[in-house]
């Protein structure tokens, strides 16, 4: 009976070992089941390198393009799996010397046909091998960067000619003056000349600053409470002298109530600056009307200040421009008036940092209107919608 029983025991142990290996067997050989939601490794890695908003090439020493992305396709990096001329130019220093190289490049953009500045950096990657190397190209838009620096040194080259006109008049004048020791009237002739030309520079250096300043190179004042009849009045009464001097009526609407929140010196400078380019380019025996008035634009209310003359007007291909630093529509009228070429630049930023805009119209021989639209903190009658009409919003 023990031996029976030893017997059995030793059957039953072998089969349980029997099916203990053959479960194991097939767990083994059964695939792993991974979550479908989640990316391998790998796959992650891909993803980067496919969405990357950098261009990517990789490309070894025969030229053949080993890896891409779509964004190298859309600057033409690779044609045919072949790399750019130009960079694979870089490339071969690259992969020659070791040293990371750069290469900038205009191409036509493939999604829009859009000219772009492209500039690529090219490093060089070691295999195992000794022999085994490879170049990595990574391309940006570098199109924002270019218009910048070109807008940077046109600022420059713009204020040394602005600057050199007064300093070289005040140059010559000044010898005319010396030499004139002994003619008062040529003295008093010559030093109001002299006068007229710093008082033209000391306002363009004082426009700069401001303009500096309204561009985010100094913190903005807190905005406040401002009274829109408080600001129309303060800048009529700074016009009055020039309207006079030129025989123009200067016409103001009645009182409005309406407040906004700003900068009260900000937004006088803005409206005497629309104020004093209407005189200055209106014929005499004219006017110029200073209007004011509620809206609901985009569901909200707003206050515009327009400013109207029938002056010269501005040609359709001007209306854009003329809110650019040192644009003149008119030089020689510009430079009769005193004018520094920057006060309808200086508009544009105060109404970009009061979250407003300003609009033009204008047609040649007709007239312009300037229209300053700010946001209303309140108005004491109904507002009129916002309706079609002929004014181009420059700046919003």
């Amino acid at each position: 009976m023990t031996l029976a029983l030893c017997a059995v025991s030793a059957l039953v142990g072998a089969l349980l070992g029997w099916l203990v290996h053959r479960v194991r067997d097939r767990r083994a050989a059964e695939p792993v089941v991974t979550d479908p939601t989640r990316l391998t490794v790998a796959g992650l890695q891909n993803a980067v390198f496919r969405e990357s908003p950098t261009g990517l090439v990789v490309v070894d020493r025969f030229r053949d393009v080993i890896l891409h992305n779509q964004r190298a396709e859309e600057f033409s990096l690779v044609r045919e799996q072949l790399l750019d001329d130009r960079v694979w130019s870089t490339a071969e220093r690259v992969l020659a010397t070791g040293l990371t190289g750069t290469v900038d490049l205009t191409v036509t953009r493939r999604t829009d046909r859009a000219t772009v500045a492209v500039r690529c950096r090219v490093d060089r990657i070691d295999g195992l091998e000794d022999d085994e190397r490879y170049a990595v190209v990574y391309a940006d838009d570098d199109t924002e960067n270019k218009r910048m620096e070109a807008t940077r040194r046109d600022f420059v080259a713009n204020v040394s000619h602005e600057l050199k006109t007064p300093v070289g008049a005040i140059g010559l004048l000044s010898e005319a003056l010396l030499e004139s020791v002994d003619d008062p009237e040529a003295v008093a002739h010559f030093g109001s000349r002299v006068l007229a030309e710093s008082n033209r520079m000391g306002n363009m250096v004082n426009e700069l600053i401001a303009l500096s300043r309204l561009q985010g190179a100094e913190k903005l004042p807190d905005l406040g409470r401002v009274e829109v009849d408080d600001v129309v009045g303060e800048a009529v009464a700074r016009a009055q002298i020039a309207a006079e001097a030129n025989n123009i009526s200067l016409i103001v609407d009645e009182p409005s109530g309406m407040e906004i929140r700003g900068d009260d010196t900000l937004l006088l400078t803005a409206l005497s600056n629309l104020i004093s380019n209407a005189i200055a380019y209106s014929p005499q025996n004219t006017q110029v009307s200073i209007s004011r008035r509620a809206r609901i634009v985009d569901g909200a209310p707003s206050v515009e200040i327009a400013v109207t003359d029938l002056g010269i007007g501005i040609a359709p291909e001007d209306q854009e421009r003329v809110f650019e630093r040192f644009f003149r529509v008119d030089k020689a009228r510009s430079r009769m008036t005193g004018g520094t070429g920057l006060g309808l630049a200086i508009v544009k930023h105060v109404a970009a940092n009061h979250g407003g805009a300003i609009k033009l119209w204008s047609k040649p021989g007709m007239g312009s209107t300037f229209t300053l639209v700010l946001p209303a903190l309140s108005h004491p009658g109904p507002a009129e919608p916002e309706l079609e009409d002929h004014s181009e919003e420059v700046l919003r």
